[in-house]
Protein backbone atom coordinates (compact mmCIF):
# COMPACT_ATOMS: atom_id res chain seq x y z
CA UNK A 1 0.00 0.00 0.00
CA UNK A 2 1.36 3.25 -0.70
CA UNK A 3 2.29 5.36 2.27
CA UNK A 4 -0.03 8.31 3.03
CA UNK A 5 1.40 11.31 2.41
CA UNK A 6 -0.68 14.30 1.63
CA UNK A 7 1.42 17.67 0.34
CA UNK A 8 -0.16 21.29 -0.23
CA UNK A 9 0.13 21.50 -3.84
CA UNK A 10 2.62 24.88 -3.91
CA UNK A 11 4.98 23.52 -1.44
CA UNK A 12 5.97 20.13 -2.95
CA UNK A 13 9.84 20.77 -2.64
CA UNK A 14 12.02 19.45 -5.26
CA UNK A 15 15.51 19.34 -6.08
CA UNK A 16 17.03 18.71 -9.22
CA UNK A 17 20.13 16.82 -10.14
CA UNK A 18 23.22 17.21 -12.73
CA UNK A 19 20.98 20.45 -13.73
CA UNK A 20 22.60 21.71 -16.41
CA UNK A 21 21.87 25.07 -17.32
CA UNK A 22 18.26 24.57 -16.18
CA UNK A 23 15.60 23.06 -18.51
CA UNK A 24 14.48 20.69 -16.31
CA UNK A 25 14.14 23.21 -13.58
CA UNK A 26 12.27 25.29 -15.46
CA UNK A 27 9.87 22.76 -16.88
CA UNK A 28 9.36 21.29 -13.12
CA UNK A 29 8.77 25.19 -11.76
CA UNK A 30 6.15 25.67 -14.31
CA UNK A 31 4.54 22.40 -13.62
CA UNK A 32 3.88 23.21 -9.92
CA UNK A 33 6.61 22.13 -7.69
CA UNK A 34 8.57 24.54 -5.88
CA UNK A 35 12.11 23.97 -7.05
CA UNK A 36 14.95 24.47 -3.97
CA UNK A 37 17.97 24.08 -5.35
CA UNK A 38 20.14 22.32 -8.19
CA UNK A 39 23.41 20.66 -8.14
CA UNK A 40 26.12 20.61 -11.26
CA UNK A 41 29.66 20.76 -11.88
CA UNK A 42 30.49 22.06 -15.08
CA UNK A 43 30.86 25.79 -14.03
CA UNK A 44 29.90 27.57 -17.15
CA UNK A 45 26.44 25.34 -16.58
CA UNK A 46 26.26 26.67 -13.20
CA UNK A 47 26.86 30.78 -13.93
CA UNK A 48 24.43 30.62 -16.65
CA UNK A 49 21.74 28.88 -14.22
CA UNK A 50 22.95 31.12 -10.84
CA UNK A 51 21.52 34.02 -13.96
CA UNK A 52 18.02 32.57 -14.42
CA UNK A 53 17.08 31.50 -11.05
CA UNK A 54 16.92 32.49 -7.49
CA UNK A 55 17.24 29.51 -6.21
CA UNK A 56 20.66 28.35 -5.32
CA UNK A 57 22.90 26.16 -7.42
CA UNK A 58 25.40 23.90 -5.79
CA UNK A 59 28.93 23.14 -7.46
CA UNK A 60 29.14 19.44 -6.68
CA UNK A 61 30.43 16.65 -7.83
CA UNK A 62 27.72 14.31 -7.29
CA UNK A 63 29.67 10.84 -7.32
CA UNK A 64 30.46 11.26 -4.00
CA UNK A 65 27.07 10.89 -3.30
CA UNK A 66 27.87 10.19 0.32
CA UNK A 67 28.27 14.28 0.70
CA UNK A 68 25.85 14.66 -1.73
CA UNK A 69 22.93 12.62 0.11
CA UNK A 70 24.04 14.56 3.11
CA UNK A 71 23.99 18.42 1.11
CA UNK A 72 20.40 17.00 -0.60
CA UNK A 73 19.00 15.86 1.86
CA UNK A 74 19.36 19.18 4.28
CA UNK A 75 16.70 20.39 1.44
CA UNK A 76 13.96 17.64 2.60
CA UNK A 77 12.80 16.87 -0.71
CA UNK A 78 9.61 15.31 -1.92
CA UNK A 79 10.73 15.07 -5.25
CA UNK A 80 14.24 13.92 -6.58
CA UNK A 81 14.34 14.63 -10.65
CA UNK A 82 17.31 14.91 -13.18
CA UNK A 83 19.21 14.03 -16.11
CA UNK A 84 22.31 12.31 -15.52
CA UNK A 85 24.97 12.61 -18.33
CA UNK A 86 24.04 9.83 -21.04
CA UNK A 87 26.82 10.40 -24.17
CA UNK A 88 27.30 6.69 -23.18
CA UNK A 89 24.32 5.48 -23.95
CA UNK A 90 23.59 7.82 -26.89
CA UNK A 91 23.40 7.41 -30.29
CA UNK A 92 25.75 10.56 -31.08
CA UNK A 93 28.25 8.89 -28.74
CA UNK A 94 29.92 5.69 -28.06
CA UNK A 95 27.33 3.12 -26.92
CA UNK A 96 29.40 2.09 -24.23
CA UNK A 97 28.28 1.85 -21.04
CA UNK A 98 31.68 0.77 -20.04
CA UNK A 99 33.30 4.43 -20.23
CA UNK A 100 32.37 6.11 -17.36
CA UNK A 101 29.52 8.17 -17.68
CA UNK A 102 26.75 5.36 -17.20
CA UNK A 103 27.95 4.92 -13.70
CA UNK A 104 26.15 8.36 -13.67
CA UNK A 105 22.52 7.39 -13.78
CA UNK A 106 23.31 4.59 -11.04
CA UNK A 107 24.81 7.08 -8.85
CA UNK A 108 21.66 9.38 -9.38
CA UNK A 109 19.41 5.96 -7.91
CA UNK A 110 21.83 5.73 -5.22
CA UNK A 111 21.21 9.43 -4.08
CA UNK A 112 17.05 8.68 -4.42
CA UNK A 113 18.13 5.91 -2.11
CA UNK A 114 20.34 7.74 0.17
CA UNK A 115 17.68 10.52 0.81
CA UNK A 116 14.38 8.61 -0.15
CA UNK A 117 11.83 11.09 -1.48
CA UNK A 118 8.25 10.19 -2.15
CA UNK A 119 9.06 10.83 -6.19
CA UNK A 120 11.76 11.32 -8.33
CA UNK A 121 12.09 11.75 -12.04
CA UNK A 122 14.82 10.75 -14.31
CA UNK A 123 16.01 11.46 -17.53
CA UNK A 124 18.17 10.06 -20.27
CA UNK A 125 18.15 9.08 -23.74
CA UNK A 126 15.32 6.33 -25.20
CA UNK A 127 19.03 3.69 -25.60
CA UNK A 128 19.30 3.35 -21.95
CA UNK A 129 16.52 0.95 -21.80
CA UNK A 130 17.98 -1.65 -23.23
CA UNK A 131 21.75 -1.26 -20.86
CA UNK A 132 22.28 -3.86 -18.27
CA UNK A 133 22.79 -0.01 -16.08
CA UNK A 134 18.92 0.43 -16.94
CA UNK A 135 18.40 -2.74 -15.56
CA UNK A 136 20.86 -2.79 -12.53
CA UNK A 137 19.40 0.81 -11.33
CA UNK A 138 15.74 -0.25 -11.77
CA UNK A 139 16.45 -3.40 -9.41
CA UNK A 140 17.75 -1.13 -6.90
CA UNK A 141 14.99 0.86 -7.04
CA UNK A 142 12.19 -1.78 -6.84
CA UNK A 143 13.84 -3.85 -3.84
CA UNK A 144 13.99 -0.29 -1.91
CA UNK A 145 10.15 0.21 -2.43
CA UNK A 146 9.54 2.38 -5.62
CA UNK A 147 6.57 1.61 -8.06
CA UNK A 148 8.25 2.63 -11.53
CA UNK A 149 6.93 4.01 -14.65
CA UNK A 150 9.21 3.69 -17.47
CA UNK A 151 7.97 5.67 -20.91
CA UNK A 152 10.10 7.06 -23.99
CA UNK A 153 8.35 10.30 -25.17
CA UNK A 154 8.65 12.14 -28.34
CA UNK A 155 8.81 15.46 -27.68
CA UNK A 156 7.21 16.74 -30.70
CA UNK A 157 3.83 15.31 -28.63
CA UNK A 158 4.52 16.52 -25.80
CA UNK A 159 4.73 20.31 -26.59
CA UNK A 160 8.39 20.69 -27.73
CA UNK A 161 8.74 21.81 -32.01
CA UNK A 162 11.33 18.99 -31.73
CA UNK A 163 11.30 14.89 -32.95
CA UNK A 164 13.75 14.60 -29.56
CA UNK A 165 12.71 10.65 -28.24
CA UNK A 166 13.91 10.65 -24.44
CA UNK A 167 13.34 8.09 -21.37
CA UNK A 168 11.69 8.73 -18.50
CA UNK A 169 11.76 6.75 -15.38
CA UNK A 170 9.29 7.94 -12.95
CA UNK A 171 8.82 6.40 -9.02
CA UNK A 172 7.04 6.75 -6.56
CA UNK A 173 6.86 5.27 -2.87
CA UNK A 174 4.94 2.07 -2.19
CA UNK A 175 3.19 2.89 -5.99
CA UNK A 176 2.65 0.23 -8.44
CA UNK A 177 4.47 -0.54 -11.81
CA UNK A 178 3.32 1.96 -14.50
CA UNK A 179 1.32 3.89 -12.00
CA UNK A 180 1.70 7.31 -13.86
CA UNK A 181 1.32 5.60 -17.68
CA UNK A 182 -2.08 6.79 -18.08
CA UNK A 183 -1.59 10.13 -17.00
CA UNK A 184 1.18 10.69 -19.40
CA UNK A 185 -0.68 9.08 -22.41
CA UNK A 186 -3.99 11.20 -21.93
CA UNK A 187 -2.12 14.38 -22.52
CA UNK A 188 -0.18 13.22 -25.72
CA UNK A 189 -0.81 15.00 -28.73
CA UNK A 190 -1.93 13.26 -31.96
CA UNK A 191 -0.11 15.20 -34.23
CA UNK A 192 4.01 16.36 -34.15
CA UNK A 193 4.65 19.68 -32.90
CA UNK A 194 6.50 22.01 -36.06
CA UNK A 195 8.67 24.77 -35.34
CA UNK A 196 6.13 27.05 -37.29
CA UNK A 197 3.29 25.93 -34.48
CA UNK A 198 5.29 26.90 -31.75
CA UNK A 199 7.28 29.58 -33.41
CA UNK A 200 5.51 30.91 -36.14
CA UNK A 201 7.47 33.31 -38.51
CA UNK A 202 9.84 34.79 -35.65
CA UNK A 203 13.14 33.04 -37.00
CA UNK A 204 12.50 34.79 -40.38
CA UNK A 205 13.07 32.03 -42.29
CA UNK A 206 11.16 28.54 -43.78
CA UNK A 207 14.07 26.23 -44.20
CA UNK A 208 17.41 26.12 -42.15
CA UNK A 209 20.74 24.02 -42.08
CA UNK A 210 21.50 21.48 -39.80
CA UNK A 211 24.93 19.63 -39.33
CA UNK A 212 24.26 15.87 -40.15
CA UNK A 213 26.25 13.39 -38.60
CA UNK A 214 27.43 12.44 -42.12
CA UNK A 215 26.36 13.29 -45.54
CA UNK A 216 24.05 10.40 -46.55
CA UNK A 217 21.96 12.14 -43.97
CA UNK A 218 19.84 14.88 -44.69
CA UNK A 219 20.73 18.64 -43.71
CA UNK A 220 18.07 21.14 -44.52
CA UNK A 221 14.74 21.32 -42.89
CA UNK A 222 11.42 23.20 -43.09
CA UNK A 223 9.92 24.72 -40.18
CA UNK A 224 6.62 23.17 -41.27
CA UNK A 225 7.81 19.95 -39.71
CA UNK A 226 9.57 19.21 -36.17
CA UNK A 227 13.04 19.97 -35.60
CA UNK A 228 15.34 17.39 -35.28
CA UNK A 229 17.23 16.85 -32.22
CA UNK A 230 18.92 19.66 -31.12
CA UNK A 231 22.53 18.59 -30.56
CA UNK A 232 25.44 19.81 -28.99
CA UNK A 233 26.97 20.80 -32.15
CA UNK A 234 26.20 23.86 -34.56
CA UNK A 235 28.61 24.14 -37.64
CA UNK A 236 28.51 26.72 -40.19
CA UNK A 237 27.54 24.54 -43.74
CA UNK A 238 30.36 22.77 -44.61
CA UNK A 239 31.95 23.30 -48.55
CA UNK A 240 31.50 19.28 -48.22
CA UNK A 241 28.05 19.08 -48.04
CA UNK A 242 26.03 19.11 -51.62
CA UNK A 243 22.80 18.11 -50.67
CA UNK A 244 20.47 15.23 -50.11
CA UNK A 245 17.52 14.03 -52.04
CA UNK A 246 15.22 14.55 -48.50
CA UNK A 247 16.16 18.03 -48.07
CA UNK A 248 13.26 20.63 -47.93
CA UNK A 249 15.36 23.77 -49.70
CA UNK A 250 18.88 24.02 -51.73
CA UNK A 251 21.81 24.30 -49.48
CA UNK A 252 22.69 27.87 -50.70
CA UNK A 253 19.15 29.03 -49.95
CA UNK A 254 19.36 28.76 -45.98
CA UNK A 255 21.26 29.37 -43.08
CA UNK A 256 21.80 27.43 -39.66
CA UNK A 257 20.12 28.52 -36.49
CA UNK A 258 21.91 30.78 -33.97
CA UNK A 259 22.28 29.81 -30.14
CA UNK A 260 19.62 31.93 -28.89
CA UNK A 261 17.11 30.36 -32.12
CA UNK A 262 18.21 26.29 -31.10
CA UNK A 263 17.01 27.86 -27.70
CA UNK A 264 14.06 28.30 -28.36
CA UNK A 265 13.14 25.26 -29.90
CA UNK A 266 14.54 23.72 -27.12
CA UNK A 267 11.60 26.04 -25.05
CA UNK A 268 13.33 28.05 -23.01
CA UNK A 269 11.12 31.60 -22.82
CA UNK A 270 13.32 34.76 -24.42
CA UNK A 271 13.63 36.19 -21.66
CA UNK A 272 16.56 33.25 -20.29
CA UNK A 273 19.86 34.58 -20.69
CA UNK A 274 22.56 32.28 -22.08
CA UNK A 275 25.98 33.40 -22.11
CA UNK A 276 29.65 32.24 -22.63
CA UNK A 277 31.72 30.75 -25.50
CA UNK A 278 29.57 29.27 -28.01
CA UNK A 279 30.75 26.17 -27.87
CA UNK A 280 29.72 26.46 -24.19
CA UNK A 281 26.36 27.96 -24.93
CA UNK A 282 25.51 25.37 -27.89
CA UNK A 283 26.89 22.39 -25.53
CA UNK A 284 24.68 23.68 -22.51
CA UNK A 285 21.64 23.56 -25.06
CA UNK A 286 22.01 20.87 -26.59
CA UNK A 287 22.25 18.76 -23.62
CA UNK A 288 19.22 20.59 -22.14
CA UNK A 289 15.84 18.67 -21.53
CA UNK A 290 13.80 21.26 -23.65
CA UNK A 291 11.64 23.03 -20.84
CA UNK A 292 8.03 21.96 -22.07
CA UNK A 293 8.75 18.17 -21.99
CA UNK A 294 9.87 18.64 -18.87
CA UNK A 295 6.85 20.27 -17.87
CA UNK A 296 5.06 17.91 -19.43
CA UNK A 297 6.28 14.88 -16.98
CA UNK A 298 6.19 17.36 -13.77
CA UNK A 299 2.47 18.39 -14.23
CA UNK A 300 1.37 14.57 -15.01
CA UNK A 301 2.94 14.14 -11.89
CA UNK A 302 1.37 16.34 -10.37
CA UNK A 303 -1.63 15.91 -11.44
CA UNK A 304 -1.08 11.89 -10.01
CA UNK A 305 -0.31 13.61 -6.64
CA UNK A 306 -3.36 15.96 -6.59
CA UNK A 307 -5.74 12.90 -7.47
CA UNK A 308 -4.46 10.75 -4.47
CA UNK A 309 -4.42 13.60 -2.46
CA UNK A 310 -8.31 14.32 -3.15
CA UNK A 311 -9.21 10.23 -2.92
CA UNK A 312 -7.35 10.26 0.71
Amino acid sequence: MRPTKVFQLAKIKAVDLFSGCGGMSLGFSNGGFDVQAAFECWEPAIAVYRRNFDHPIHAQDLSDSETSVELIRSYSPNVIFGGPPCQDFSSAGHRDETRGRAVLSIVFAQIVLGVKPQWFVMENVARIEKSNTFQELKSLLVSSGYGLTSQVLNAAHCGVPQARKRMFLIGGLGEKDGFLNTELNSSLSTQPMTVRDYLGDQLGVDHYFRIPRNYNRRGVYSIDEPSPTIRTVNRPIPPGYGGHPKDSAHRDDVRILTAKERSLIQTFPKEFEFFGSKSNMETMIGNAVPVNLARFVASALMRYIHSQDVTQ
